[in-house]
């Protein structure tokens, strides 16, 4: 397996919140020195070197660093939008997140020292009702519930005759809460994520409201654009990114960075050694293969879908913990199997291939539902760098300049893997 051991070197690396390359250039030693460190391998490391990893980690862990922007991250999830926004100099005031075990993954990446001030609520909410509780913040961050809009969602629930996006009581008025929140604190800048779909919902209805409120009431200045992902992962996913400011209009979709040429395969991110319980079971792979012969006969596509190292998947959906169907990996003389959750978190670009940094401490059913409702780190880093200069900016004109960019980034590893 992947895990390394642990060492004190690789305790301060994850504390640090450093990757090998960020480790080697911070420390002035090569790739190859970091390695051997992590794994406990030849000399032992110079003491001032070690000094100074220590001393980055004590520093992140206890929030001794620049002042940067403050933002506040709402619906969180596991910390997908968090971590590029801490990568270009933010420190995250304020989370919320309804559902208790994404709460303890997102705790787990972004511990908080005691006597930190930031508030993590569980339901944004009565903060909405109350917007004077939730902190002063630069930046509003947003990847509110995606099911009322979704493709799949809005099919059940047309099926069930239920309502759905802004006609459902339990979620579709969300977008106001948030609306209200930004009414109250008038952050310079946000970045709103959803599904694609939410361009299409009820006709275009639901878009064009939501625009109307952030430009007409609001009074932003709002471009969006839908982002693939597979520039940095080998997974086909869709969302779209609303980012808004609050007094200028020059920021512009069209200039977001995305690698050129060919994106990733998935045999980047598998691992070569995986525990057997994660093979379909033979009454399971049988129960599958009849399903899709069935559906391949009434002349529709349903059925599982199956993947190997040089193909690039569907999209990893929250309903993946059922059979796993949507995304199965083959075996050479064996039954496919599902991802691993560790092989979700790459797939959704929480870490890099070989990687095992990122913290899962709940079990495979909740691990699979988080990263299906996740966004992809890498992609959203590309957005969130293109809105750096744009935030530093809006701050500027309001009297409150940053330190330089070198002062105030955060030592994190850079998310995804794609360059």
């Amino acid at each position: 397996m992947n895990a390394h051991p642990r060492t004190e070197f690789a305790e301060l690396m994850e504390r640090a919140g450093l990757g090998i390359e960020t480790a080697a250039e911070l420390l002035d030693v090569s790739d190859r020195t970091i390695r051997r460190n992590i794994n406990g391998e030849g000399k032992r490391i110079d003491q001032l070197r070690l000094a100074k990893l220590r001393e980055v980690a004590d520093a992140r862990c206890t929030g001794d660093r620049s002042e940067g922007f403050r933002f506040i991250d709402l619906f969180a999830g596991i910390g997908g939008l968090r971590r590029p926004f801490e990568a270009i100099g933010g420190r995250c005031i304020f989370s919320a997140e309804w559902d208790r075990f994404s709460r303890e993954t997102y705790n787990a990446n972004f511990p908080e020292p005691a006597d930190s001030d930031h508030i993590f609520a569980e339901d944004v909410r009565p903060y909405a009702d109350t917007p004077d509780r939730i902190p002063a913040h630069d930046v509003l961050l947003a990847g509110f519930p995606c099911q009322p809009f979704s493709i799949a969602g809005v099919s059940k629930k047309n099926a069930l005759g239920r309502p759905h996006g802004f006609l459902c009581d339990t979620q579709g008025t969300l977008f106001y809460d948030l609306a209200k929140i930004i009414a109250h604190h008038r952050p310079p800048a946000f970045l709103l994520e959803n599904v694609k779909n939410l361009e299409r919902h009820d006709g275009g209805k639901t878009f064009a409201t939501i625009m109307h409120v952030l430009r007409e009431e609001l009074g932003y200045s709002v471009s969006y654009r839908v982002v693939s992902s597979t520039p940095w992962v080998p997974q086909k996913r869709e969302r779209i990114f609303i980012a808004g400011f609050r007094d200028e209009a020059t920021f512009n979709f069209d200039d977001l960075a995305i690698p050129e040429g060919d994106g990733p395969t998935l045999g980047r991110i598998l691992d070569t050694e995986v525990d057997p319980k994660y093979t379909l079971t033979e009454h399971m792979w049988k129960y599958l293969q009849d399903y899709k012969h069935k559906h391949q006969k009434a002349g529709n596509g349903f059925g599982f879908s199956l993947f190997g190292p040089n193909d690039v998947t569907r999209t990893l959906s929250a309903r993946y913990y059922k059979d796993g169907s949507e995304i199965l990996i083959e075996q050479k003389g064996d039954r496919p199997r599902r991802l691993t959750p560790r092989e979700c978190a790459r797939l959704m670009g929480f870490e890099k291939p070989g990687e095992t940094k990122f913290r899962i401490p709940v079990s495979d059913t909740q691990a699979y539902r988080q990263f299906g409702n996740a966004v992809v780190v890498p992609a959203v880093q590309s957005v969130a760098n293109l809105m750096e200069p744009h935030i530093a900016e809006a701050l500027e004109r309001a009297g409150r300049p940053l330190p330089s960019l070198q002062q105030r980034r955060l030592l994190l590893p850079e998310p995804g893997f794609a360059a």
